[in-house]
């Protein structure tokens, strides 16, 4: 799988672009707040209509763009077919003032959901800022893990969706039975609801999270020449109480205990008017040697463990998809001593297609730059 062409207009710093995609590596070099990151970002925003950058899509709209429309086309080439992903993000005007963001989806010209996207073009992202998902609260951990799972599997993104939607509808009984409105026997439904929908999405992160460490493992103890080990665990939000290795993940004793945390926490969520317990509370955790990255990981460390996540993340899609994602590196060899960097360099060699960002060519080899093809980035264009 590979990005053969990409076209985008006035998204971020990008007034109009058209531009084909290279097999193999791209260096993207020029300095900070030159559309470098925001190249990537564009890429990114086609594996599911989101943007790690910000929680509010209308701000990759170019600021002044008239009409307020951005568009992002790209071509995709997957085996013996390529196909076509449009999205265009139209600000409309509203009372307000503010405007309201209307998004379309577009697969080989056919109008569909954001959610269509998964599984249709796989990438695997890497940012600077990656390291405060190791620093951060686990929601950004769970986020993390669910793009991924969602890549190799469209239909987890739909478990997610509608788990979603029942932890919604069980919230507002919550708070209606705490307003003492209605009668607490009408959790049993959501309740059956919310444990069989959790119970399988547990399942698929954890048995996930347990493939991801057997691949992250190697590659960071070869990043780090040997001195760490780094492990993952998947670490759900009450004891499930299992101690056969075989029921460990399984989405059934899931179910079952967390239909028994939801009544054991019942009259506590009934007081508070809102669900404490489940997937949306899960964390994961990463240690290196022993010892919790979450809490006292150095700096060097967590943005260490992050990529070998990444490379794992990477590896694990073409177990899952028969497919390599495309690589999208931002500024990945800061912080690196030259040993680290020359063997990410060298595995990077391996991958179909990687682009990677720079603000100077001079710590990449000369070796990976000879078979690289290097672009400079100046004002939201692309030159040679």
């Amino acid at each position: 799988m590979r990005l053969v062409h990409l076209a985008l207009t006035n998204f971020r710093s990008f007034t109009s672009l058209q531009t084909e995609i290279p097999a193999g590596s791209t260096l993207l070099v020029g300095a900070n707040a030159q559309g470098k990151t925001s190249f990537l970002e564009a890429i990114y925003y086609l594996v599911g209509a989101w943007s790690p950058h910000t929680a509010n899509d209308r701000q990759l709209i170019q600021l002044g763009a008239q009409p307020p429309i951005a568009r992002l086309v790209g071509l995709i080439e997957r085996g013996d077919r390529t196909e076509r992903i449009e999205i265009r993000l139209i600000l409309e005007p509203a009372a307000n003032g503010e405007g309201r963001l209307r998004k379309e989806v577009l697969l080989n010209g056919v109008k569909k959901r954001a959610t269509d996207l998964h599984g249709r073009f796989n990438a695997v992202l890497f940012l600077p800022q990656d390291v405060e998902l190791v620093e951060g609260p686990p929601a950004g951990r769970r986020q993390q893990l669910d793009a991924t799972l969602s890549q190799a599997d469209p239909n987890y993104a739909g478990e997610l969706l509608e788990y979603g939607k029942v932890l919604t509808q069980r919230n507002a009984l919550l708070k209606q039975l705490q307003e003492r409105r209605g009668s607490s026997g009408q959790l049993a439904f959501w309740d059956q609801r919310l444990a069989d929908s959790g119970g399988s999405l547990m399942s698929r992160r954890a048995s996930a999270l347990a493939e991801l460490n057997r691949l992250a493992g190697p590659i960071h103890t070869a990043l780090t020449a040997g001195v760490e080990m780094l492990m993952l665990e998947y670490q759900p939000s009450f004891d499930p109480g299992l101690t056969d290795p075989e029921d460990r993940w399984q989405t059934e004793p899931l179910r079952r205990g967390l239909a028994a945390e939801l009544e054991r926490l019942r009259s506590e969520e009934l007081g508070r008017g809102m669900t404490l317990t489940g997937p949306q509370r899960d964390d994961l955790s990463l240690t290196v040697n022993g010892l919790d990255l979450r809490q006292y990981g150095s700096r060097g460390q967590n943005r260490t463990a992050m990529l070998s996540l990444k490379l794992a993340e990477a590896e694990w899609l073409v177990q899952r998809t028969g497919e390599y994602p495309v690589l999208l590196l931002d500024e990945v060899l800061a912080e690196l001593d030259p040993q680290r960097r020359s063997d990410l360099l060298e595995r990077l060699a391996a991958a179909p297609q990687a682009l990677l960002t720079a603000a100077d060519a001079e710590m990449f080899t000369g070796e990976f730059l000879a078979r690289s093809t290097v672009w400079k980035v100046r004002s939201g264009s692309l030159n040679p």
